[in-house]
């Protein structure tokens, strides 16, 4: 049974920076895509980053060139790093495990 934590959200400021961290148990992780999405109060989940097992990634358009997502295969574990946050990346965000495993979510608050 696949199981996702995820960590590292909170309050920052604008520009500020965070990294999201996602552990993964019960999974060959290595071969599975793994992605971040965020859901903003009243809004649809959206996905922010996917990584492939050949480390192929890809973004919204809305987070490029500020957000960066890696893994460590060793570890069991996908990152999200973000840079230049804006008020606007404010959101719940969750792990996604593929095909459909997700993670409880971290609440991520850009605010002065």
């Amino acid at each position: 049974q696949v199981q996702l934590v995820e960590s590292g959200g909170g309050l920052v400021q604008p520009g500020g920076s965070l990294r999201l961290s996602c552990a993964a148990s019960g999974s060959i992780f290595s071969i599975y895509t793994m992605g971040w999405y965020r859901q903003a109060p009243g809004k649809q989940r959206e996905l922010v980053a996917t990584i492939t097992s050949g480390r192929n990634t890809n973004y919204a358009d809305s987070v490029k060139g500020r957000f960066t997502i890696f893994r460590d295969n060793a570890k069991k574990m996908v990152y999200l790093q973000m840079n230049s946050l804006k008020p606007e990346d404010t959101a719940v965000y969750y792990c996604k495990h593929w095909p459909d495993h997700w993670g409880q979510g971290t609440q991520v608050t850009v605010s002065s």
